[in-house]
């Protein structure tokens, strides 16, 4: 193995049970900082189960399955984004309405809460290609 940059979408089992840990706290602090219902954080993790949501937040968990790290590592992708390019507004971005075409008007998080991985992924790449 060419050293250890390995993908989190890639990482294996044994792998995932050491991510999940931090994957988890740092989203929960990340949801705080955007201000997400409980809905909204189960919705961007992919979970229908409010139990499951209540197990994850209390850290019971063994290893997240690979789509949830997978999820997670877009939000992760687009909150750090968003504190490079709006240092001030970074946060509160998210919940505002875009005229950019990706989002038709609509808030990114608007566009993240379709619960589809590839909906965080286009605004992963829209954070980023704004960065440039």
């Amino acid at each position: 193995m060419k050293g250890r940059s390995m993908n989190v979408i890639e990482a294996k089992a044994t792998d995932r049970k050491d991510l999940t840990g931090p994957a988890l706290r740092t989203f929960f602090r990340i949801a705080e900082a955007w201000g997400l219902k409980e809905q909204e954080q189960m919705r961007l993790l992919g979970l229908d189960s409010r139990s499951t949501y209540q197990s994850w937040k209390r850290g019971a968990i063994a290893a997240l399955p690979k789509d949830a790290l997978e999820r997670i590592s877009y939000v992760m992708g687009i909150y750090k984004g968003l504190h490079i390019l709006l240092p001030k507004t970074a946060d509160e971005w998210v919940r505002k309405p875009n005229k950019a075409r990706v989002f038709g008007g609509a808030s990114a998080l608007d566009r993240m809460m379709s619960g589809n991985v590839a909906d965080l992924y286009v605004v992963r790449q829209y954070v980023d290609g704004q960065r440039g």
